[in-house]
């Protein structure tokens, strides 16, 4: 089958290639998927560039971290799923291998595809929505009644989460480029800030809950618009998060993703209803994977790439 992978750590250019390698073998908790489209992440780069590494790679490694796809083949001990079942899910990020024909995942980690979306919105959704589902719920309390600031309301986590917090019934203000501020309205914001034209932390205050997306200036600025007792919630390292946490009287911490396929079901529920929309902002095919890399290095989308792994 064909899959992007790579045979060292390095820069996306220099070490990603699309080849021939064998279908994964299918354990007895695995579904393999036959993937119609992949999404990408910032992670994924991260991952070729070994930032996420514990060593040397150990040999070739197929990369991708979210998919949408038919299943093919059912494990011995799998309930739930058929072959012909349409699916999507978040790759364990141990495993990885989405951006490739075929992937082997564990059946606790695969939900049903939303029925309503192509498979192409489908994959833009596991690994975003999951993040922005565990930040609001788990790394926070976020409720009816209760003030969140959103940071890159149009990116790929950040137009999520303002769909999620509006179905929890927060207030929900985001920041946003100029080009992108009438999108985050319609994903449901109630009040969008132009970064480039006006500063977050000199317009607002009493927020209880920051979710940031980006880090640096905006994550320490994001403290001064906490109301006691907050919390600010990163998807990006904090430094410092105690002697913050001392000054600000905050809450403050950092966390990474995990996949939870019975979570992905309920965001799927959302999307099937029409309360969760995905923001597709550019397809690739698989051939030019390393150019899909690329675009999410740079930055500054709005919503989602994904790569069209099959027609």
């Amino acid at each position: 089958m064909k899959a992007a992978v790579i045979h060292q750590y390095g820069q996306v250019a220099d070490v990603v290639q699309v080849t021939d390698i064998p279908v994964p073998a299918v354990g007895p908790q695995d579904v393999l998927i036959e993937v119609r489209a992949a999404g990408v992440n910032p992670v994924d780069h991260l991952i070729v560039k070994g930032f996420m590494a514990a060593g040397e790679l150990p040999g070739p490694l197929a990369i991708g971290s979210e998919v949408a796809g038919v299943v093919s083949a059912v494990g011995d001990e799998v309930t739930g799923f058929s072959v012909g079942d349409e699916v999507f899910s978040r790759v364990d990020p141990r495993v990885g291998g989405g951006f490739a024909e075929y992937v082997a995942v564990n059946r606790a980690l695969v939900a049903a595809k939303p029925s309503n979306l192509s498979f192409e919105e489908a994959a833009s959704l596991p690994l975003v929505a999951l993040t922005a589902w565990q930040a609001l719920t788990e790394q926070s309390d976020v409720r009816a009644g209760s003030r969140v600031l959103i940071h890159g309301g149009a990116g790929g986590v950040g137009s999520a989460a303002v769909q999620i917090a509006k179905q929890l019934g927060a207030e929900v203000v985001a920041t946003a480029s100029t080009g992108s501020t009438e999108l985050v309205r319609e994903l449901g914001a109630d009040q969008v800030i132009d970064y480039r034209n006006e500063k977050f932390d000199e317009v607002l205050s009493g927020i209880d809950v920051v979710l940031d997306t980006i880090g640096g200036d905006t994550q320490e600025r994001s403290l001064r618009v906490l109301k006691p007792g907050g919390s600010l919630v990163s998807i990006v390292p904090v430094p410092d998060a105690d002697a913050m946490k001392a000054q600000w009287n905050v809450d403050v911490r950092s966390f990474l993703m995990r996949p939870h396929g019975e979570q992905l079901a309920r965001l799927a529920d959302l999307a099937e209803s029409g309360r969760l929309r995905p923001i597709v902002e550019t397809v690739f095919p698989l051939d030019e994977t390393p150019a899909a890399l690329l675009k999410v290095e740079r930055g500054g989308a709005r919503g989602k790439t994904v790569i069209g792994v099959r027609s």
